[in-house]
């Protein structure tokens, strides 16, 4: 039995002159959670269309369980999915929805009753059984959408957007509950997603989409700490950006100093950087340390002015002036604030810098 639950093979999509899939190679594990995650318009709505079948590849192959099923009809491909819009049929009861995949596989009628109450006792919905859509939440719906798509036990489950619908705290609510799910019942599924929080939150595995293309794969904390490209750290989460030259490498230190904007800059050293290379450090605002203005120099202390400043409850968001015509963005946790206009000291951990060589 192969590891790999899903596999996309060079996959590439045309509608018309829009590439919306490039040669894309996707390789999903069994029993793992999986996103798709990027702007709208990046391709990953169509890469999940050809894995359930509603969209053919141009190019490139698509295997599920072990086998090629590029040219397997949607029906024929065991999945089960859920979608932002619920897609209840109102006329039913929550029994009714929920059984309807059994129904038109012609199931038993008491095999498909235990099946939908198992169903729904795996969402804890039991003794909603008679209601209606309209005489639910907005959470309940999707937790009945949910049931419906596990009732007959596909391979795969592919949840597109599901919970964009939602208000934000329901929606957080909703994520641990389709987290919990997942790791309940082993299944393998593809979760599609703009949301980097929810990516974070969810996901064995985050793929970062671009313009048609699989940006760069990895677990939510390499993706978050490491990414590869700019895009990857202006999508995912905040960033400070500061674009400058390396002026040194101290291999012996494992150091080498980026100079922008009248600072020089320590970062950690990697093998590809060499003097008078072109390079772009970036650092998490919550990762920069806000100082006193009376507070000791050292590695990467810079003195700064407070420009603008945020109140955001449980942390401070600042605008630094620092250097030449460079404004940093820095979040704290509020124990010492700051106002406009008062002088800091701006500290950039040495091991927080990232470096992404241009």
């Amino acid at each position: 039995m192969s590891e790999q639950m899903i596999e996309l093979r060079n996959v590439t999509k045309r509608y018309g002159d829009l590439l919306a899939n490039d040669n894309i190679t996707l390789r999903i594990r069994r029993g793992e959670l999986m996103t798709l995650l990027g702007p709208s318009g990046c391709g990953k709505t169509t890469a999940l269309r050809c894995i359930t079948g509603h969209n053919i590849p141009d190019e490139g192959e698509v295997w599920i369980d072990g086998q090629n099923v590029t040219e397997v009809p949607t029906h024929r491909r065991e999945l089960g999915m859920v979608f932002q819009n619920f897609a209840l049929f109102p006329h039913m009861t929550v029994f009714d929805n929920v059984g309807f995949p059994l129904m038109i596989r012609r199931e038993d009628k008491a095999k498909r009753q235990e099946r939908v109450m198992e169903a729904l006792r795996m969402i804890r919905m039991e003794k909603y059984a008679s209601h209606y859509p309209r005489q639910l939440s907005g959470g309940q719906q999707q937790r009945v959408g949910l049931a419906r798509a596990l009732v007959y036990q596909p391979k795969v489950l592919l949840l597109d957007e599901p919970l964009s619908n939602l208000d934000a705290k329901l929606r957080e609510e909703m994520r641990f509950e389709i987290r919990d799910l997942i790791d309940r019942l082993g299944i393998t599924a593809v979760y599609v997603t703009h949301d980097q929080a929810e990516a974070l939150a969810l996901s064995d595995r985050v793929a970062v989409m671009n313009a048609g293309r699989l940006e760069q794969l990895g677990t939510p904390d390499e993706i978050y700490d490491y990414p590869r490209s700019r895009f990857v750290a202006d999508f995912i989460g905040l960033s400070d950006f500061i674009v400058g030259t390396i002026s040194a490498v101290h291999a012996e230190k494992k150091t080498a100093v980026i100079t922008a904007n009248g600072l020089d800059i320590s970062v950690p050293a990697t093998p590809e950087m060499s003097p008078g290379r072109e390079a772009l450090l970036f650092i998490r605002p919550n990762n920069v340390d806000l100082l006193p203005a009376s507070h000791a120099g050292g590695t990467n202390v810079f003195p700064g002015v407070v420009d603008k400043t945020t109140y955001l409850g449980d942390r401070n968001d600042y605008r630094i002036a620092v250097g030449k015509d460079l404004e940093l963005r820095v979040q704290t946790d509020g124990k010492v604030r700051f106002k406009v206009g008062d002088n800091v000291q701006v500290h950039l951990p040495l091991p927080l810098c990232r470096v992404i060589l241009e």
